[in-house]
């Protein structure tokens, strides 16, 4: 009983985390694309993977930003190397980053990427969830 009150707190504070987050304005003009439907990525802890995030510049001037990402949850987070962007308008880029789930990462726990650039951050709908690195299969069984 109390496991189904804590997954309705958990869907109820991301519903508030996401409306808050939709009608935040920073009033920047660095917009974020992506080729793919946000989803989640099953990682192990101490697995690889690689962000990807194409920026474009929607203002009227070349602007120049410091970004930087980072998977966050309440139990670990794994911060990326800043990248300096410079855009002129209408210009888009695709920035890389490489980094490791840690190896304390807690399975079952979930990481939402957030990107944060000069003074502003936005949560995008990309998470990591922390699956188990063993399993067990059975390769043989007799009974006599």
């Amino acid at each position: 009983m109390a496991k189904r009150y804590g997954v309705l707190l958990l869907v109820a504070v991301l519903v508030v985390v996401i409306v808050n987050l939709s009608l935040s304005d920073t009033g920047d003009s660095l917009v974020f694309a992506h080729n793919q439907d946000c989803s989640t990525v099953d990682k192990a802890a101490g697995d690889d993977f690689t962000v990807k995030i194409t920026f474009k510049n929607t203002g009227k001037t070349e602007g120049t930003w410091s970004i930087n990402i980072a998977f966050e949850d309440s139990s670990w987070s794994q911060v990326g190397t800043p990248q300096n962007l410079t855009l002129t308008p209408g210009q888009t880029e695709t920035l890389v980053w490489e980094g490791a789930v840690p190896t304390n990462a807690t399975v079952d726990s979930v990481a939402r990427l957030v990107v944060y650039y000069n003074d502003s951050f936005k949560a995008l709908n990309w998470w990591i969830h922390v699956v188990p690195g063993a399993e067990l299969s059975i390769k043989s069984s007799i009974v006599e």
